[in-house]
């Protein structure tokens, strides 16, 4: 089953229709689904060729051959380099072919010169029978070849997409589960199509994660190693900073204590990990990305929230087999990671809900000390796009809550928060469920509005 995408494909497909050659850029981490994006927008007739690790010269023969299917003979050369390669494909063909190099960094690694080669091929307009679609998961390398201004492709591609993670309606809709069934699904396996698929093959979520992630044998027990692989020579640094998150340890300070080391020497690769859409940091609402100083880092990725929060602690237990052992001690406070999983959903949605004939921002968390100099935190805190309403909110993932006292308690927070000075203000509760009536003066939200409320 494939879902969403739409956006991509048109774009795709509007970009191949045009009559000058295009070049398409597609990158995005490992298992977002880009190859099978591919597949569903290329045309029957385009040349698809997927690298890999292979000396240069065994990689053009094996696109050689794969040529071979559209144009007789094209792999009776031996091509002794790319630009001899390109210049061929191009006189052979009569009519504007797609050509697709998916993988596109293996191909980079044992043959440094071929964005340069690439580059003088579409600037000498070499290529005027060719649309070329390069992709690639390794977003740094792919950043490093065609994003950067000092990259040998910059301002070249007449598209650049990035493939993320999909948002937990498409999950949803692909897994044919209830709102509330959706987010514990979510918490586990993000918004990763791969992990969608392995994840269907189970009857249960229980059955699912214990086969998949806890099992040493499962495909998904060493899953952030093949993540990093293709990112960087060595993965301990990244993997250290993001089971120290996982264990609940978020800021800097603590983060740069634990390993060791000057908080100075983890700006990079803090920054690598945000980019990676591996982490994110965290700032109250209200304040200055550049000069807060309560940021706290937190994983960004639910499918690695899970493996740094259950499976790393619990990797000794793991190896002797003991499962059912661990997914028992899970089983105990899974509620309570999910209500974070929860929260943030809650925040994320608020761009797309209508409220009062007003669109708003992105929810944020905020902390900090009230009017009365006492300390309080608000789970969701979002400003109108026209910045004259705050919507607070907070969010309950249990069974059972007291509307009454969630509405009670929020008139408290918002007679003591600092930042409501001339804005009107909506309280807002995000529950699991709905079992009574409550006053007429709070919003209450449920998963069926929250989650199908996505685009």
């Amino acid at each position: 089953m494939f879902v969403n995408r739409d956006k991509e494909i048109v774009r795709i497909d509007k970009a191949l229709q045009k009559s000058e050659s295009q070049l398409i850029v597609v990158y995005g981490r490992r298992r977002c689904g880009k190859s099978t994006l591919l597949r569903h927008a290329l045309p029957a007739d385009a040349i698809y060729f997927s690298a890999d690790l292979r000396e240069a010269a065994l990689q053009r023969k094996a696109l050689a051959n794969q040529i071979e299917r559209t144009i007789g003979g094209f792999s009776k050369p031996d091509y002794a380099d790319w630009e001899s390669l390109f210049v061929n494909l191009n006189n052979s063909l009569s009519i504007q072919t797609t050509l697709c190099l998916d993988e596109f960094p293996y191909l980079v690694k044992n043959s440094p010169e071929l964005p340069s080669v690439i580059q003088k091929f579409v600037d000498q307009k070499q290529n005027n029978n060719i649309h070329l679609i390069l992709c690639g998961s390794s977003q740094q390398m792919m950043h490093s070849l065609v994003l950067d201004s000092s990259a040998p492709l910059y301002g070249r591609s007449s598209e650049i997409m990035r493939i993320k993670p999909m948002n937990i309606k498409n999950l949803k809709d692909y897994m044919s589960v209830s709102a509330r069934e959706a987010i514990a699904e979510y918490g586990v396996w993000g918004g990763v199509p791969r992990y969608w698929e392995i994840r269907k093959g189970a009857t249960a979520l229980d059955e699912a994660i214990k086969h998949n992630v806890l099992d040493q044998n499962g495909i998904l027990y060493e899953e952030p190693e093949r993540l990093f692989l293709d990112e960087m020579r060595t993965s301990a640094q990244a993997y250290s900073i993001l089971s120290l998150i996982g264990s609940g340890v978020h800021r800097l300070s603590e983060i740069a204590g634990r390993l060791g080391k000057p908080s100075t020497q983890l700006g990079r690769m803090l920054t690598f990990l945000i980019n990676q859409g591996y982490i994110k940091r965290e700032i109250p609402f209200g304040e200055s990305a550049r000069s807060s100083k309560k940021s706290l880092y937190k994983l960004d990725d639910p499918f690695l929230n899970f493996y740094f929060t259950y499976l790393i602690p619990n990797k000794s237990r793991l190896e002797f087999d003991l499962v059912d052992e661990v997914w028992n001690d899970i089983m105990g406070n899974f509620n309570i990671y999910l209500s974070a999983i929860w929260e943030e959903i809650c925040r994320n949605a608020m761009p797309y809900l209508l409220i009062d004939g007003k669109r708003f921002n992105t929810g944020q968390r905020w902390w900090g000390n009230g009017l009365d100099k006492k300390p309080m935190e608000i789970d969701v805190v979002a400003e109108s796009v026209d910045k004259s309403t705050l919507l607070i909110g907070e969010v309950k993932w249990s069974e059972s809550v007291s509307i009454n006292e969630i509405n009670s308690a929020l008139d408290n927070k918002v007679s003591r928060i600092p930042f409501a000075k001339n804005k009107k203000v909506i309280k807002a509760v995000f529950v699991k469920s709905v079992k009574q009536q409550s006053s007429e003066d709070i919003l209450i939200f449920t998963p069926e509005e929250i989650v199908n409320v996505m685009p």
